[in-house]
């Protein structure tokens, strides 16, 4: 079963929920950004064999997440913040903004991206 692991990195906490292909929530996590929780978080992953890693914004407060999940052999794909808000928009009517949501609406950005170019790093997807 393929998953997505959207994610929603701050500068001292990440957020991330675990869909499968049709969409349904198989985990929610919050995790600090030091790390003891960073290797929690690849253990929340690595339970799912085959999985895509979906954070959004790469350059910017994203990035140190996402190039670690890179160097750990992970597939990361790069969720534009623009295209992860209008989902975010459309899915809730209001545009609230909570964690939980974001990570959310970045791996349903994900699934929902049908084209995707590799850049650079064989393992970091961006679109």
């Amino acid at each position: 079963m393929a998953v997505i692991i959207g994610t929603d990195p701050h500068k001292r906490s990440t957020t991330i929920e675990v869909i499968y292909s049709a969409g349904h929530v198989l985990a929610v996590g919050r995790y600090a950004t030091d790390t003891v929780d960073y290797a929690e978080i690849l253990t929340a992953g690595s339970r799912f064999a085959n999985r895509v890693w979906a954070v959004q914004g790469c350059n910017g407060i994203s990035r140190h997440l996402a190039h670690r999940l890179v160097h750990d052999g992970e597939t990361v794909v790069d969720v534009p913040v623009k295209l992860s808000v209008q989902v975010r928009v459309f899915a809730t009517g209001n545009g609230r903004k909570t964690e939980p949501v974001d990570a959310h609406s970045t791996a349903v950005s994900c699934r929902a991206r049908r084209r995707a170019r590799s850049r650079g790093s064989a393992n970091l997807i961006t679109e």
